[in-house]
Formats: C-alpha cells, sequence, structure tokens
C-alpha cells in the first residue's frame, strides 16, 4: 500500500517527495492561525493604491458648463456697458438746447391828427383803404415756392406754410388776439426762444427785446372787444437764404381791425378800425424744418391810432371812436439809459390811412 498522503499511483517521477517537499519548512500551527489578523481593503483604499483605469477629470472639466454661461453673462455685461458709454460719448448725440437768436422788437405808436372816426365796421371797411383786402387767413398768400443754392423746393415750401401758420395765430386768432391764449404761439417757435417768450408773457417790458406785442398781437380785453371778427389783411411772403445752413422768410402785412369798447353793447356803440403794419423775420435752420419750429428774429410794427404815451408792453391800447390823442407827446428820452433806446419813438396817423366820411 502507499503511505499516507501519497498518491495511489505514487511519487511522479523526476520530484524528490513530490509537491509537498517544497512546502515542509513552512508550518502554520493553529496559534499562529489564530493570531493572524484578517483585513480587506475598502473601496477608496483599493483605488488609491491601484492606478485608475480611467484618467480623473479635473475640476475645471466638471463646470464646463457653468464656466461658459458665466462668460457668455460677463461678454454681453461689457457689450451693454459698452453700448451706454457709446451712447453718452458719441460725437453726434442731440445736442442740448441752446439759447436762439434774440428776437428784436420796434414799435411805433401812430397817433391821430384828430378825431377817430366811428361807425358801423361794414361802413368803415367800405370807406378805408382796407376796402379791397382779403378776410383773415386767405389774405396771407403762399408765393411760388423755388428751391436755393442749399435748399430743396420742398424744404422751401415747408418754411413759407410754417411762417403763414405763425402770422395767422400771431395776428388774426380771436383767443389771442382778445388777450387770453399764447400756447398756439408758443408750440410754434425754436425751444431756444421759448425763455424769451415766457418771459415777455409773464413780464413784459418796452426794452426792444420783451414786449408781448412783439410776439403776437393783442388788445387788453378789459378794454377793447372785436366788432367784426373778419380782419382784413393785406402783404406778402418772401424767402432767401441767410447762410448755407439757413432760410429766412419776411412776412410784411397790414392788418385792420374793427374794434370797439369791451363795456358797451355792440348795437350802441360805434366801431373804429385800429391799423397794424407787421413785418416779421423768421428763420429756419435744418432742424427747424424737420420739428416743424421757427425762429422770430425780428418784428417791427406800426400801429395806430395810439397815444405816444401808451404802454405798448403788454397790450396795444388802440384809441376808440370819438377819441383824440390832443397834446400827446412822446415820453422823455434819457441817452444814458440804452436800455430804452427805443421807447421814445412815435409817429403820426395820416389822415388818409382812416375811413373817409
Amino acid at each position: 500500500m502507499a503511505g499516507p498522503g501519497e498518491p495511489p499511483e505514487g511519487t511522479p517521477e523526476g520530484v524528490p517527495g513530490g509537491g509537498e517537499d517544497e512546502y515542509r519548512s513552512v508550518v502554520f500551527d493553529e496559534s499562529f492561525v489564530r493570531a493572524a489578523r484578517l483585513q480587506e481593503f475598502s473601496a477608496q483604499e483599493r483605488l488609491d493604491d491601484h492606478s485608475p483605469a480611467v484618467r480623473s477629470r479635473r475640476p475645471w472639466s466638471r463646470t464646463g458648463g457653468s464656466r461658459q454661461a458665466l462668460i457668455l453673462v460677463v461678454m454681453i455685461a461689457l457689450a451693454f456697458a459698452t453700448a451706454i458709454y457709446m451712447g453718452i460719448r458719441h460725437p453726434y448725440q442731440q445736442p442740448a438746447v441752446q439759447n436762439a437768436e434774440p428776437l428784436r422788437i420796434t414799435l411805433i405808436p401812430l397817433a391821430p391828427q384828430g378825431t377817430v372816426p366811428g361807425a358801423p365796421p361794414a361802413d368803415l371797411f367800405q370807406h378805408s383803404p382796407a376796402a379791397q383786402y382779403r378776410i383773415g387767413a386767405e389774405g396771407v398768400t403762399l408765393p411760388a415756392a423755388r428751391g436755393t443754392p442749399h435748399f430743396s423746393d420742398s424744404q422751401v415750401m415747408t418754411s413759407l406754410q410754417a411762417a403763414k401758420e405763425y402770422v395767422v395765430r400771431s395776428s388774426l386768432d380771436p383767443d389771442v388776439l382778445t388777450g387770453g391764449a399764447v400756447r398756439s404761439v408758443r408750440v410754434l417757435l425754436d425751444p431756444g426762444q421759448l425763455g424769451q417768450f415766457d418771459r415777455s408773457m409773464e413780464h413784459p417790458a418796452n426794452d426792444g427785446r420783451h414786449a408781448a406785442t412783439g410776439w403776437l398781437v393783442r388788445f387788453d380785453p378789459s378794454k377793447v372787444a372785436l366788432a367784426d371778427p373778419g380782419v382784413r389783411v393785406q402783404g406778402s411772403l418772401t424767402v432767401s437764404e441767410a447762410g448755407p445752413d439757413q432760410l429766412e422768410v419776411t412776412g410784411d402785412h397790414t392788418f385792420v381791425y374793427a374794434l370797439r369798447p369791451a363795456d358797451a353793447g355792440k348795437a350802441r356803440a360805434d366801431s373804429s378800425l385800429f391799423t397794424v403794419r407787421r413785418e416779421v423775420r423768421i428763420r429756419f435752420d435744418r432742424g427747424d424744418l424737420r420739428e416743424h419750429h421757427l425762429k422770430v428774429v425780428q418784428t417791427y410794427l406800426q400801429a395806430g391810432p395810439l397815444t405816444c404815451a401808451a404802454d405798448t408792453a403788454g397790450y396795444l391800447r388802440p384809441l376808440l371812436a370819438g377819441q383824440s390823442a390832443k397834446a400827446d407827446g412822446p415820453a422823455g428820452t434819457n441817452p444814458y439809459d440804452p436800455g430804452r433806446a427805443n421807447a421814445a419813438l412815435c409817429g403820426a396817423l395820416a389822415t388818409n390811412a382812416q375811413p373817409s366820411p
């Protein structure tokens, strides 16, 4: 029989003692086995002790989407900030409103040489030089619009139409004539002239700059009323260039108003005629033509019958039927006060400028 531990076939040839001989020097007794400590590595320890099969992603790569979104937000913010900066610093931005050339005003009262004639309005107009004048806005006619070297036909026509609108509103509108409304005239002005206009309306003065009657024709409503709303008008509008960037329209019109006392009934009071020769110079730059604004740079008025001493800064104060200037003369002139150089101007109303008997 084969010995214990030996295979039935015996020990293989060429191997002394068989397969157990190489382990015979290693003996694990029971106490050694019990004292041995078994330890199983955790998953993290196994990862640390071995090279991972896949390269770890860096933190930057894990937040790639967030980085792109952040960069996009920053770029949008920079573009927005640049747009705001360029809007503030852009060389073609709209300039701030600047004061325009101030209006210069000359008003010459015409004193009658006798008593002011009185009669019903129709009789007065029929026997006056205004017998053939047109009524109202029909008397403010437009010439043919022809282009200038620097302005087209349409731009010239725009300036003429705006000038006519100003003349009509400031000289023919019943609400303006009776001293109430001014807004319809104000909205036509260049913003640079609004300060002067407002001061003239609120604090009129005979200083050649701030007479309300330089901007518009109006009568003191507590003293005077319109006896006939149909104002007679005759005159012309002409246009020319005041420079390569400005058009100038000159209006020269004579207006004839039929007036009566404000506190008298229409049937009881005689009417009288009041004549205003009004020349206005109006300028337009290209911005004014676009915005439908204008600059009134000069007005020259001759008006009568008035007294030479009448205060015409706020209202025109006509002499009415049956009144006369008497021994009225111009106010004293102080040569040391240049601001009132035009205050003493006065003229005589020709006899043939009044209605004939």
